[in-house]
């Protein structure tokens, strides 16, 4: 609980970083006047229209990666088993850029593609992999992740410029377009989300001791792992719908919320830290770094986590030789 109230209070503190303060900066009682309706020229429209949705967009888009990552990690029982690692996000770029190149597609149109894409990915990878096989669906995954990404590659390379540059955009995984009516559809898709998150929470720790464990205490442990496996494609396909696939988010939370539970899993936690980490990249990439224009978070976040997954990677293989 004091972990979970310290990460609360660390994402509620950037936040109000997000919103009060960068390029363009307003008191906090300023704020709540715009809050409950005070129009004060030049900053409502900054802040109302442009900060606060963008802020709290990169809260939900972190609190869903968070945990949407945690929960094939720990149903596969390896930090590697990551969405954007084992092409589950991979599908949803896939389809996205298709869209946006061949047919001009935006805005909506986009997001429900790259749901659709992301949804039947996972499908496919879950059929190829079998049942009970977490390691054979680690590896078919990466194998299809290859193949989308060389997909992607092949349509980038025979796109007009004009759609390449919003497919770039859309696959480096960008705050830049929040609006309120992302926020809105998103907070929809969540809230019908987040009680079947918290349905399987409990059972996702039981399933670590083991299938036959599990099934000793009472759990159908099929039709838990398809239900945990449904609830984490569906969080990560509306996560990336909103705001691209974000690299390495879902793949840090969990890790890094384990750690500082000592071991023990916490879907509550690895959401918070996705979104502390979200709202953190996106100001480094908004006002910290020299340019003028304002980064996609993507670019900060994925030069976070890839040297964390060569770590990830080195650690495990020296323990590996020390067995």
């Amino acid at each position: 609980m004091l972990v979970c109230l310290g990460l609360a209070t660390l994402s509620f503190a950037l936040l109000a970083v997000n919103i009060l303060l960068g390029s363009f900066t307003v008191t906090i009682p300023d704020f709540f006047a715009m809050l409950f309706g005070k129009t004060i020229p030049g900053a409502s429209f900054i802040v109302m229209e442009n900060k606060l949705p963008r802020a709290v967009l990169g809260l939900l888009v972190g609190l869903a990666f968070g945990v949407g990552g945690t929960i094939f990690q720990t149903l596969l029982r390896n930090p590697l088993a990551s969405p954007d690692i084992i092409g589950i996000s991979q599908g949803a770029s896939a389809s996205a850029v298709a869209a946006i190149v061949f047919f001009g597609a935006s805005g909506a149109t986009v997001s429900l593609v790259a749901i659709i894409g992301a949804v039947l990915l996972a499908l496919l990878i879950v059929a190829l992999a079998g049942r009970n096989s977490g390691g054979r669906l680690i590896l078919v995954g990466l194998g299809v992740a290859a193949l989308m990404n060389a997909f992607v590659t092949f349509v980038m390379q025979r796109a007009e410029i004009n759609r390449a540059q919003d497919a770039i955009v859309w696959l480096t995984g960008s705050l830049n377009s929040a609006n309120w009516d992302r926020v809105v559809a998103l907070s929809g898709a969540l809230l019908l989300i987040w009680p079947l998150s918290a349905l399987f929470s409990a059972r996702l720790g039981t399933l670590q001791l083991g299938d036959d464990t599990a099934a000793g205490l009472g759990i159908a442990v099929s039709r838990t792992k398809l239900g945990l496996i449904l609830v984490g494609v569906a969080l990560i396909a509306v996560a990336t719908a909103a705001a691209g696939p974000v690299a390495f988010v879902a793949f840090l939370a969990g890790p890094i919320a384990r750690r500082l539970l000592a071991g023990r899993i916490s879907l509550l936690a690895s959401g918070l830290v996705g979104a502390s980490i979200v709202l953190a990249a996106d100001y480094v990439a908004a006002y910290l770094i020299p340019g003028g224009a304002a980064l996609p978070v993507g670019v900060v976040t994925g030069a976070t986590g890839a040297p964390f997954l060569l770590w990830l990677l080195i650690s495990s293989n020296r323990r590996g030789n020390a067995a």
